[in-house]
């Protein structure tokens, strides 16, 4: 498409002069100038801290539609997005999902079971870098019905991140005060029950049913969608060990397929109050 130099400069205009914004007005002037540089169905704007439940700051969805991207996504999904994970390892840029994703990641549990029902053919996310230790993660969707982001179109979003991220930086300055302020009132994860901030809040979970440190890290990545071959070289031991753990991990939970794995760890993770819920809606939603 082309560029909407007008849209662009009336977008960009809404921002003189003001000292602050409220969340909806910094992502609907963010949705607008993007708007007249590219073509895309949806926006939707997280904020990352550590190991937390991630904020929701903007979002363009209809009521179903952010059952699916949101709510669901903020009671224990996140922790297996590659989004989530590149905004732990404090990445910025614009990324393309497809480039971050696991190598088995579109054949993984996670992906169909939770990712194939947003209907998306493409994401990509400015990564802005906001200050202690949070990311903000801006992503651009596109349906299937609309295809994915051409290269021409991504190099303008890479050229223009320079600008979102002073925005972002300038506009979202207080978050760390809002993650504390939930932290509080019990609606975040409580990160003090985590001494290691390499440990997933997810891992707990793994520990209540036995497994070993070794166990939890290997079936943390297949749920991620990493082949044997993948965990193999991120752990530093050989493909058949992995295999041999992860048969002993089926073996200990009583299960025989990832189906069941997801199942269980959704069911189980600590910190969220309606476990059985996300399940069933996960089987049901869209």
């Amino acid at each position: 498409m082309s560029t909407d130099l007008e849209a662009l400069f009336q977008a960009f205009n809404a921002t003189i002069g003001k000292p602050s914004m409220s969340d909806a007005e910094f992502g609907e002037t963010f949705r607008r100038m993007m708007s007249a540089l590219v073509r895309f169905d949806y926006v939707v704007v997280f904020a990352y801290r550590g190991q937390e439940r991630p904020i929701d700051l903007y979002s363009t969805f209809d009521p179903d539609e952010h059952i699916v991207f949101v709510t669901l996504y903020q009671a224990g999904p996140y922790l297996l997005d590659p989004f989530y994970r590149t905004a732990r390892e404090r990445r910025e840029g614009v990324q393309r999902m497809r480039e971050l994703a696991p190598d088995r990641f579109f054949s993984s549990e996670y992906y169909r079971s939770y990712y194939v029902k947003t209907g998306l053919a493409e994401e990509i996310g400015f990564f802005i870098n906001a200050g202690d230790d949070i990311t903000v993660v801006l992503s651009l969707m596109r349906r299937e019905r609309t295809g994915s982001f051409p290269a021409d179109e991504f190099s303008i979003l890479e050229k223009v991140e320079p600008l979102v991220g002073s925005m972002v930086k300038h506009y979202w300055s207080d978050l760390a005060r809002r993650f504390d302020a939930q932290l509080a009132a019990g609606r975040k994860h409580r990160r003090k029950a985590y001494h290691d901030e390499n440990i997933l809040p997810g891992d707990a979970v793994w520990r209540d049913l036995n497994l070993t440190t070794r166990e939890s890290a290997i079936v943390d990545l297949v749920l991620q969608g990493h082949s044997s071959e993948s965990i193999g070289l991120k752990l530093g031991i050989s493909t058949g060990t992995v295999k041999v753990h992860r048969r002993n991990v089926y073996r200990k939970l009583g299960i025989s397929s990832q189906t069941q794995l997801l199942s269980l760890y959704l069911k189980n993770l600590q910190s969220e109050p309606q476990p059985r819920l996300i399940v069933r809606a996960l089987h049901h939603q869209m």
